[in-house]
């Protein structure tokens, strides 16, 4: 049984996503219903994206749509959909005060008379570098209470720490589409039948394996490495004692595949500083739209996030909406162990 503050719902396979967040708000008698109205609203926008994704090939979408974002990246076609596609689902569903997309510079007001009392900040379409040979992509998101005064949002409503998130999570498309989200009381994980147009609950209650099985890393960069990077993923590769085998190599590029395969099967992603990204010296992934959320739901799942000087990420505080840290997360021991090797 999974609890929720001292109350208990069953684990029941095959309830759909909108069941599931219902039976959570009755579970809270203060609840005004406005986060569920949030959520299922970003859930509309995910079936939007993913029947899109599945579609790509055959709509001339895939390819870059001639201009770069706020990072200086190419946009794909896809990514404006995504982006596009939330922000008008967003803009007029009332729950919302605020939004920031990781694809625009500044901050994205909603329409006059359709305030609420949430922030959004969500990566569109994370991974897009492999849109075009068909590997898994993802959407993440955040959400933060606002904050300041008045109807209208402001930036200082989304630079929260990401421990005072109210909900995050991601939706991967890959072989099947998955939301797994979190609101604070455990991370839960439904899949997409395409057959109803539903996400039903496949994954109740994820937990991170206690244990590793993989380590993700972009080792071409290991020329560029610290020192420090350079002995932690050694570590990682020597002959474990407990399993009598070496941790597996096993990396995508995208944040979200990689996440979800480690946060289902036991693992740990890093994405440290180096000295190849000169011009990104605090690092690559970005706070608000990447390593926050993450950081939520892997500690709703037992595992930790910490930045390569062992920083918390979720008491990081944002000072800009596109602020990059460094990255490593996954189950509580091996980031545990990593803060041991960078503090030194």
């Amino acid at each position: 049984m999974t609890q929720y503050k001292g109350k208990k719902m069953p684990k029941r396979l095959g309830v759909t996503i909108s069941r599931q967040i219902m039976d959570s708000q009755r579970l809270h008698p203060q609840a005004t219903g406005d986060l569920s109205g949030l959520l299922s609203e970003l859930i509309v926008a995910a079936k939007i994206i993913s029947a899109e994704v599945n579609m790509a090939g055959l709509a001339d979408i895939l390819g870059h749509a001639g201009k770069t974002n706020i990072q200086g990246e190419i946009v794909q076609k896809l990514d404006e959909f995504a982006n596009s596609t939330i922000k008008r689902r967003m803009e007029q569903c009332g729950y919302v005060c605020v939004m920031a997309s990781e694809e625009e510079e500044e901050i994205i007001p909603v329409l006059d008379g359709y305030e609420g009392k949430y922030t959004l900040a969500f990566d569109p379409l994370d991974g897009s570098s492999n849109i075009d040979v068909n590997v898994s992509i993802g959407t993440i998101f955040s959400v933060h209470r606002k904050v300041t005064g008045g109807k209208r949002g402001t930036a200082e409503d989304l630079l929260q720490k990401g421990s005072l998130q109210v909900a995050a999570g991601y939706i991967i498309y890959g072989s099947s589409t998955m939301l797994v989200y979190s609101t604070g009381e455990g991370v839960h994980g439904f899949t997409l039948d395409p057959s109803v147009g539903e996400f039903f609950l496949s994954h109740p209650d994820i937990r991170i394996p206690e244990r590793a099985k993989y380590y993700s890393v972009n080792e071409a960069y290991t020329n560029y490495w610290f020192d420090a990077t350079r002995r932690y993923v050694s570590y990682l590769k020597e002959i474990d004692h407990e399993s009598g085998r070496p941790y597996s190599l096993r990396y995508i590029g995208s944040l979200v595949a990689d996440f979800h395969r480690n946060l289902i099967s036991g693992g740990v992603f890093l994405y440290p500083r180096d000295k190849k990204n000169t011009d990104k010296p605090e690092g690559k992934l970005r706070l608000l739209y990447e390593a926050a959320p993450m950081a939520m739901l892997v500690k709703e799942a037992g595992g930790l996030a910490l930045t390569d000087d062992g920083r918390d990420i979720l008491e990081i505080e944002p000072t800009h909406l596109h602020q990059r840290v460094p990255l490593i997360i996954g189950n509580r021991k091996d980031v545990e162990m990593a803060r041991s090797f960078f503090a030194g």
